[in-house]
């Protein structure tokens, strides 16, 4: 459906406004936000209801790993390929 570029501004976007970020721009959308400290777990579960909401994506169990989730740029990959495949 969407592109990893055209999802990175929306899931920036996201993560930027819903999650305590002391400088947005030092934020690379590359940069491990976990290693940040900006998400923790139950950010990740808030990330994943966000997921279902926004684009109807149900997480599975086996793909709640940091490949999927571990930064922004993850995060529009992993929706990108979702919504491709669905």
């Amino acid at each position: 459906m969407s592109s990893t570029e055209e999802l990175v501004p929306k899931v920036r976007a996201y993560v930027l406004s819903n999650f305590p970020v002391a400088d947005p721009g030092a934020v690379t959308n590359s940069a491990s936000l976990m290693e940040l400290g900006i998400v923790d777990s139950t950010g990740l579960l808030e990330v994943f209801e966000w997921l279902r909401d926004e684009f109807s994506i149900e997480v599975a169990d086996a793909e709640m790993v940091p490949d999927n989730f571990d930064s922004i740029a993850s995060i529009a990959a992993y929706v990108g390929r979702k919504t491709a495949a669905g």
